[in-house]
């Protein structure tokens, strides 16, 4: 799933961020709307990840939500 499947699937997969990361807030999760770019920003500071931890991460999400949604 790319950037593009995301910002389509945002509402269905918002639910899904705090589930994954349980650190997030209502209020992170507004702001991200649909970024992949924003929503590495957020993890970086709220888990202290790299900028590449963050986008590996964000992989594993998205491919966890692509077999979900499929």
């Amino acid at each position: 799933m790319n950037e593009d499947v995301l910002q389509g699937k945002w509402k269905q997969v918002k639910g899904d961020l705090k589930s994954f990361w349980g650190k997030l807030t209502d209020d992170d999760v507004m702001r991200l709307d649909g970024s992949s770019e924003k929503l590495a920003g957020v993890l970086q500071e709220r888990y202290g990840y790299t900028k590449q931890e963050a986008q590996e991460e964000i992989a594993r999400f998205l491919s966890k939500v692509d077999e979900r949604i499929r």
